[in-house]
């Protein structure tokens, strides 16, 4: 699975913000519970945060070279759709 989440060296940090309690957030929840240690390992330079914040829908941040970021929302996405997304942000 680590090879699966390798990000390019471009990728400089990666903030997923979600609801501690909210329904749209528990995908996010999932993904991140069962991919966060192989995405962590595969990518121990890169900055990888998890903000929560009560009532917010998941969203995915993603920080580039040169201070670029991309904002995309995970509302509605299953867990492999949230891999999918994290990988295609970075293309």
């Amino acid at each position: 699975m680590a090879s699966k989440l390798v990000l390019p060296s471009i990728v400089k940090e990666v903030r997923f913000f979600l609801s501690q309690t909210g329904e749209a957030s528990v995908p996010l929840r999932t993904f991140l519970s069962q991919s966060y240690p192989a995405l962590r390992k595969a990518n121990p330079d890169t900055l990888i945060l998890v903000r929560e914040a009560y009532g917010i829908p998941p969203s995915l941040t993603t920080r580039l070279e040169k201070g670029k970021e991309i904002k995309t929302s995970l509302e509605g996405l299953s867990p492999a759709d949230i891999a999918k997304a994290l990988k295609s942000v970075a293309e």
